[in-house]
């Protein structure tokens, strides 16, 4: 089971996903991905969640279907319960 934060024990462990169905502009240092990363993160601080490390990032991936590689690990991990809330952006 992943541990939880260690300034609070008892936060939920927090996971964020992000995707975005392009792959135009992925390559930039800063890009849509991580800004949907820091405003989850802020968010998720904000409730008191211990926010997770393993990066959920599906760029250049349809929302059409669930066939996206982060989003099948954010399931697994979730079945494995590894994962107490999931955040996304929008």
């Amino acid at each position: 089971m992943a541990k939880k934060s260690p300034e609070r024990p008892d936060a939920k462990r927090c996971a964020i996903y992000t995707r975005k169905s392009t792959s135009q502009g992925l390559e930039q240092e800063f890009n849509s991905l991580d800004a949907q990363r820091e405003a989850c993160e802020g968010y998720a601080k904000a409730q008191g969640w211990s926010v997770l490390g393993e990066p959920y990032d599906d760029g250049g991936f349809t929302g059409a279907n669930v066939d996206r590689p982060a989003f099948q690990r954010l399931l697994v991990d979730v079945d494995a319960k590894k994962i107490d809330v999931i955040v996304v952006y929008k």
